[in-house]
């Protein structure tokens, strides 16, 4: 059985929407022995939420009230963030963090409060799933330090290096999310570090994900990652066993600020 680390997932909204709030959670959460913090990446949702952080500056605070913790969106919609930029951001906030950032990634969605309708981003799951692909690629490129030369579908960088490079090697670990059942999004994370299940009902779900990214992956998953969100009071262990590394307790939108304080009290996993 693996042994599973533990990280809080912060939907930053409403009392959790101050970047010194959540600096000051994420140094008790190191203190108390959690392994991580991720923190939701989104524009906008839906009433009754109203406030908003930005992740990436809420990221950098957590970067600087802490030395342990793992960090990272989970996950970030790159379909409406331009690639160039992202790979600027996640360079320098490992070396902020000294290597401790992880990168979620995923197509995104309208449901929850239209901030793509709102703002004129690409509705076609298919095309987003295409301009994920390619975002991917040249983040690939950008961390090897080497001048990126791309043309594609949706980018174009011409002959740029992104220096400083991050502290990790070869580059930030990347983790895909994606529906269980939806084989496209497990074929991407089989060629990343690790995936990131959306509404999983039972241990039986894993463990067939993690068949299936054992065979795409010819058996290589030693270091692979696979992290599950869980409702509170749901027992972890079975998805442990099925191949899950990481628990992230689940928080809804919204969440009162006291209620945060009392899963980081309850502790991570022993």
């Amino acid at each position: 059985m693996n042994r599973l680390r533990s990280a809080l997932w912060l939907p930053l909204f409403d009392e959790v929407a101050h970047p010194r709030v959540v600096a000051r959670l994420a140094a008790e959460a190191e203190e108390a022995g959690w392994d991580g913090l991720f923190v939701w990446d989104h524009l906008l949702w839906r009433e009754p939420v109203r406030e908003v952080a930005d992740p990436w500056i809420t990221l950098a605070a957590i970067a600087t009230a802490t030395e342990r913790l793992r960090l990272g969106p989970m996950v970030s919609p790159l379909t409406r963030r331009r690639p160039t930029k992202v790979a600027r951001e996640t360079a320098t906030m490992d070396l902020l963090s000294g290597g401790r950032l992880i990168l979620g990634v995923g197509i995104g969605g309208d449901r929850f409060g239209g901030e793509l309708s709102k703002t004129g981003e690409q509705l076609d799951d298919r095309q987003r799933g295409r301009m994920l692909d390619e975002a991917l690629e040249i983040l690939a490129a950008a961390w090897s330090g080497d001048p990126v030369r791309h043309r594609g579908e949706h980018y174009i960088v011409d002959d740029i290096a992104f220096l400083p490079r991050p502290v990790q090697r070869p580059g930030v670990p990347v983790w895909a999310a994606g529906f269980p059942g939806n084989l496209k999004p497990i074929r991407r994370a089989a060629r990343l570090d690790g995936f990131f299940p959306i509404n999983l009902e039972h241990p039986d779900q894993l463990a067939e994900v993690v068949g299936t990214l054992t065979e795409l992956r010819q058996g290589d998953m030693a270091s692979y990652e696979i992290a599950i969100s869980l409702p509170r009071g749901v027992d972890p262990e079975p998805y442990a066993k099925a191949g899950a590394t990481w628990w992230l307790p689940e928080l809804d939108p919204g969440v009162r600020l006291d209620t945060v304080r009392g899963v980081l009290r309850d502790g991570p996993l022993r």
